[in-house]
């Protein structure tokens, strides 16, 4: 779909979701389309110190959509390909993992439904037309449930037997807990200081860890893990 075609279809789609929502029904993943970004940007913004210096949570944030470029900038940042040769002969990422297992996987919620970051190919995947913001924040809380964007942080346990190196503790599903926990935060650290670049509002939080693994039909060995929040500031 071309950008021009996807920006007029938007408001469209989502009211297809929000009709489908209010019936009852359960919207499927069909009735939204794959979404190719456009190429990231990698120039421009504030420099690293300059990012550091600005980095912080802000939880207030505008229902103002993020154009396309900020969204592919954003994801880009937070878990990219930056090479295509990394270690282990596989593809770099713009954050670390153990022994580059690429564990982790980032869903994208939006009015309009939830999709899956596809890095490799720089596109969002459909996964459901559901409206989900309300369950990507804490439970009773109504804050940043109208931000244009809260990503979903999902480990796939399965990649571990995939890695290219067997890194110590790497199949003991104690020490996973920390590599996984790492990765994301590695990852979240990068949206926070994307966003703090941009003049953005981003907030890293916990989530219905339950109700999303089931919304998003997740399988034995995926695990949701946390969510953050990211907008215009209010």
């Amino acid at each position: 779909m071309k950008r021009r075609t996807l920006l007029k279809a938007a408001p469209v789609v989502a009211a297809m979701a929000a009709k489908a929502i209010a019936s009852g029904e359960e919207p499927a993943a069909q009735k939204l389309e794959p979404v190719t970004l456009p190429k990231p940007e990698t120039e421009g913004g504030k420099s690293v110190l300059a990012a550091l210096k600005e980095r912080r949570t802000i939880r207030e944030t505008s229902s103002k959509p993020l154009p396309l470029q900020t969204l592919s900038n954003l994801l880009w940042a937070a878990w990219g390909v930056n090479r295509e040769k990394g270690p282990f002969d596989q593809i770099g990422r713009t954050a670390a993992s153990a022994s580059n297992s690429q564990e982790i996987d980032i869903y994208v919620a939006m009015a309009e439904g939830v999709y899956l970051y596809d890095a490799p190919a720089h596109r969002l995947t459909p996964v459901v037309a559901l409206d989900v913001r309300a369950k990507c924040g804490n439970r009773g809380r109504t804050l940043g449930v109208e931000a244009p964007v809260r990503l979903i942080f999902v480990a796939n346990l399965a990649r571990y037997n995939s890695a290219g190196f067997d890194e110590p503790g790497l199949h003991n599903a104690e020490i996973q807990k920390s590599y996984y926990n790492v990765a994301t935060g590695l990852i979240a650290a990068n949206v926070y200081l994307y966003a703090a670049s941009e003049g953005l509002a981003a907030w890293f939080h916990n989530c219905d860890k339950t109700a999303l693994a089931k919304d998003l039909k997740l399988s034995p060995e995926e695990r949701v893990l946390y969510a953050q929040t990211v907008g215009y500031p209010a």
